[in-house]
Order: structure tokens, then C-alpha cells, then sequence
């Protein structure tokens, strides 16, 4: 196939997209498809349109190109009127699917699903309407507390409508502040006091003008893929030092992922079957990522739903397949495979 991987755009995910775009594009070359890595954003400028599929291509020289603009992206961001970078509309159209490596705002919110549907370009992962609710945490809570899945209670707030304590809320020290779009636990603050409290909002709300403030749910963190509406094995995670945020999610050594989880058939039964009602409550189609915590007496709480979770060859959804006896460059065949069934 003729494969477009849609890595980079403008989100404060941009460097974890490109390593994720990186790997499934090296994934597909490896399994015979003539797969390209595109910044969305930034785009292509030099295109050979005799045969912009090479069957020869250097994916780490294609990498190397798209985070030469990481130094010029608040500029680009400020000038540029068109998402869309030069040539990615015209290779994705002939291209036979593009793979969605992208994560966060601009990428995995529905707006460029949208966008893809309506040019009748095929992609990888779920549709709009689900890509929106997913992303927007506070969308997610109303729908998961409609549909009977468990999830920490708690509500948005807008910028306009900032409420300065947690009481106000109905809610007590302490509580979760984190944005309501973004992603990789980034501008997420666990506080027990008022001036950390106070200090949280003004930190999440540079980054967005809606937050989500919940109650604090301790215990220990668990995530689930959900396949084509089956769910995979159960990892957990355990954080050498602090919770599970944008550090430590990166940076080596700093968790410890265990998969399958070291828990029992019990638990694990319960885990993979709210993963599964969690994406059915979003209306999810192809695949998906839901993230867990289960506190000491075992109670589930499900957090949030990834429409387009990482992709870098040690990412969850990897070791999860692994699990399965399926390595990273058939999974990539995976998730086309599955998503492709929007289109039948």
C-alpha cells in the first residue's frame, strides 16, 4: 500500500508524534509498504510527483527534516493561515491511507478527521465526532458518568468562569486540575492545599482557556487498549517517584510498565470490560487507549480515552500487542487493517 504517516502538527506533543511517526513508518517500510513520513503542519515542499512512494526511502532523513522546523513552530504558528503544510493534502489524497501518528490538539480533537472525511481521505483511528468527545476530558467525564462507567468525580470550568476554590465545586483537598484537551499528562497538577490549588489553575490555564477540576483518586494506574472493540491485555503502572506525568512518561527508568499487570483474572476481567464500555460511551470506532486507576480495595475508575495513543515501539499499545505474540510492525498492519473497516 501507499501509505501517508502523519507525524508532527503544532500540539505541545509534537516531538513524541515524530518519534511515534518515525517508528510506524519504519514499521511499514519493514513489512513492504511504501509508507512516507509527512509533518501535517510543515508539510513537503520538494515532492517528486513521478513517484512520491519511493520504493527507497530514508525514514530517519525524513525525521531529520521534520524537526528542523521545531525551532521555527511559534513562528510558523503565527503567520501560517492554513493548517495544512505545503503538498499534504495532495499526497494524502493519493496516497491508498494515511496513518495518524500525530497526538493532541489539531491531530487527535476531530478537527482534521473532519476535514479527511468530508475530502473522502481514509485514516487510521476513529471518527470525528468520537475524537472530539474523547479529547475534550471534560466531554469525556458527562459522557462516562451518562453511560455508567466509573470515573472520578468532578467538572469543567471555564477561564471566564474560574472558580477559585475546590468547595465551590462540591469537591475537597485534594483534587486533580488539569487541562481539558491536552494530552501526555501535560498541565496536570495534583494539589492539597489553596495556594497550590490557586497556583494549578493559573498553570493549566496557560495552556487552555477550559480545565477540569476532579477529586484525587489514589491507588495505582492501569491502561487498556481496545482493538476493533476487544480489549488487550492490562498493563500497569507504577512510577519510580511522583505520578504518572509528562516526565516520567519519557524519560527512561522513570516507570515501571508490567505487562500483562500483576493482578488477578478477576481484576483483570473487570479492567478489560470497562476499557470496553469506555469506548463504546464514546461512540469509538477501530482502536483506542483507556486509562485506569484502582484504588486498595479495588475499585475502577476510569480517567480518560487516547483516540490516538503513542506509537514509539516501547509505547503501551506495543507491549500490549507483544503480549499477543504480535510485534511492532504487524500491529501497525493492525490498526490500518482494522480502521479500514470504516470504509467497507
Amino acid at each position: 500500500m501507499k501509505i501517508v504517516v502523519l507525524a508532527g502538527g503544532t500540539s505541545t506533543e509534537r516531538d513524541v508524534s515524530i518519534v511515534s511517526g518515525t517508528g510506524i513508518c519504519g514499521a511499514l517500510r519493514q513489512k513492504g509498504h511504501q509508507a512516507i513520513l509527512v509533518d501535517v503542519f510543515c508539510g513537503q515542499e520538494e515532492v517528486d510527483w513521478e513517484d512520491p512512494f519511493p520504493a527507497e526511502y530514508d525514514v530517519e532523513k525524513a525525521a531529520a527534516y521534520i524537526r528542523g522546523f521545531n525551532l521555527q513552530m511559534a513562528e510558523l504558528k503565527k503567520t501560517r493561515k492554513n493548517f495544512f503544510g505545503p503538498n499534504v493534502i495532495d499526497l494524502c489524497k493519493k496516497a491508498d491511507f494515511v496513518f495518524l501518528g500525530l497526538h493532541g490538539a489539531n491531530g487527535e480533537d476531530g478537527k482534521l478527521q473532519g476535514a479527511f472525511d468530508l475530502m473522502g481521505i481514509p485514516y487510521t483511528g476513529t471518527g470525528y465526532l468520537s475524537s472530539a468527545m474523547a479529547m475534550d476530558k471534560g466531554v469525556t467525564k458527562a459522557m462516562f458518568q451518562m453511560r455508567g462507567v466509573p470515573t472520578p468525580a468532578g467538572k469543567a470550568m471555564k477561564k471566564k468562569d474560574r472558580v477559585e476554590t475546590p468547595q465551590e465545586l462540591g469537591m475537597d483537598f485534594p483534587v486533580v486540575v488539569k487541562t481539558c484537551c491536552g494530552g501526555s499528562s501535560i498541565g496536570v497538577y495534583i494539589v492539597d492545599n489553596q495556594e497550590d490549588y490557586t497556583k494549578a489553575l493559573d498553570g493549566a490555564f496557560t495552556y487552555e482557556n477550559e480545565v477540569v477540576v476532579e477529586e484525587f483518586v489514589g491507588g495505582v494506574e492501569y491502561t487498556v487498549a481496545v482493538v476493533d472493540g476487544k480489549a488487550y491485555p492490562v498493563v500497569q503502572i507504577v512510577p519510580v517517584q511522583g505520578f504518572y506525568d509528562y516526565e516520567n512518561k519519557y524519560k527512561p527508568g522513570a516507570v515501571k510498565e508490567t505487562c500483562p499487570a500483576p493482578i488477578s483474572e478477576e481484576l483483570t476481567k473487570r479492567l478489560q470490560e470497562a476499557a470496553v464500555d469506555g469506548y463504546h460511551a464514546l461512540e469509538m470506532e477501530s482502536y483506542a487507549r483507556l486509562d485506569f486507576i484502582v484504588t486498595k480495595d479495588e475499585k475502577i475508575y476510569c480517567l480518560e480515552a487516547n483516540t490516538l495513543p503513542g506509537m514509539t515501539p516501547t509505547s503501551l499499545i506495543p507491549q500490549e500487542a507483544a503480549v499477543l505474540g504480535m510485534d511492532y510492525p504487524t500491529l501497525c498492519e493492525e490498526l490500518i487493517k482494522v480502521s479500514q473497516k470504516k470504509y467497507a
